[in-house]
């Protein structure tokens, strides 16, 4: 699994970006699972996914309406199977209203640009 923690901060949230290749639903909750026995990631509000496996695409919101979904858009349009993606944030006490998406897409660019991947 790579992790990119602290690639933006908004009004006190703070997101990461992380992800693995993984073959199946399974291999997806072993990488979430792993990536919450991480004490500061345990303590995030929000994990939103997404993963195109070949049977099927897979997303989780994880409480941020719409996060998962935009998440798996990206990762279609990068041609990207068989690996998850996973947007974490820590809630900072203020909403961000639609700034949520433009943050959700820049972390799976970054994660996307830093893993050589085609940008989505």
């Amino acid at each position: 699994m790579q992790v990119f923690d602290k690639i933006i901060s908004d009004r006190g949230s703070r997101y990461a970006v992380s992800g693995a290749a993984v073959a199946d639903a399974a291999q997806v909750k072993q990488v979430l699972a792993e990536l919450r026995r991480n004490k500061r990631f345990a303590k995030a509000t929000h994990h939103s996914w997404a993963a195109v496996l070949d049977d099927g695409p897979l997303k989780e919101d994880d409480g941020e309406s719409g996060a998962g979904a935009l998440i798996l858009q990206m990762l279609e349009r990068a041609e990207l199977r068989g690996h998850v993606v996973i947007v974490t944030r820590w809630y900072g006490g203020k909403h961000l209203g639609g700034d949520r998406f433009r943050h959700v897409i820049d972390a799976v660019r970054h994660y996307l640009r830093e893993t050589g991947q085609k940008d989505g």
